[in-house]
């Protein structure tokens, strides 16, 4: 079986499935304190073993993060997309972004992309974002996508300890949004 080759193009933005390439970069980002908020600072080792969940969900569920990639340098800046683990609270368009990639508006750009190849390619009704509480960063990219506090809620085992809320908004929000009716 392959993993699917699927690709989307913002104006600044690459977004792919990601590659081994990719991996040195995602692993700094998540072995810095920047991941504090989706699950604090890990070792090299633990960070490719998440690394491997996105190629994984790809080729299990034909979904997953895509790897985000700033075409004009050709580096790996993030991830964002959709995703949806077992358990989880819903459809989640997720994103995690390099500290030197964060403040560019690359996160609502890449999410923006990946939102409307959930609702239209994968059929989703709904997203979700699971954030946590006090990362005022990824609530404000949330709020510029036109998400809205759903309130809190609990992820599953083992990340159950973890505080999360959510925020979201259904397909028909989006499109109107979009369309530049009054949501």
């Amino acid at each position: 079986m392959a993993v699917p080759d699927i690709e989307l193009e913002t104006e600044r933005l690459l977004l792919r499935v990601p590659r081994v390439g990719d991996f040195d970069r995602f692993a700094e980002l998540f072995g810095s304190d920047h991941s504090r908020f989706i699950g604090g600072p890990m070792t090299r080792g633990d960070a490719w073993r998440r690394f491997l969940q996105m190629p994984g969900a790809w080729l299990l569920q034909g979904f997953a993060m895509f790897a985000v990639i700033e075409k004009a340098s050709g580096r790996w800046i993030g991830q964002a997309g959709p995703w949806q683990p077992d358990g989880w609270p819903g459809t989640e368009v997720g994103y995690a972004f390099h500290p030197d990639a964060t403040g560019q508006g690359y996160a609502t750009e890449a999410c923006t992309a990946a939102m409307d190849w959930a609702f239209d390619a994968l059929g989703w009704t709904d997203v979700i974002h699971s954030i946590a509480p006090g990362n005022a960063a990824s609530i404000a990219v949330a709020q510029r996508l036109g998400s809205r506090y759903r309130g809190p809620a609990k992820l599953p085992a083992p990340l159950d300890q973890h505080p999360i809320d959510l925020w979201g908004q259904t397909r028909d929000e989006w499109r109107a949004r979009r369309a530049g009716a009054p949501a």
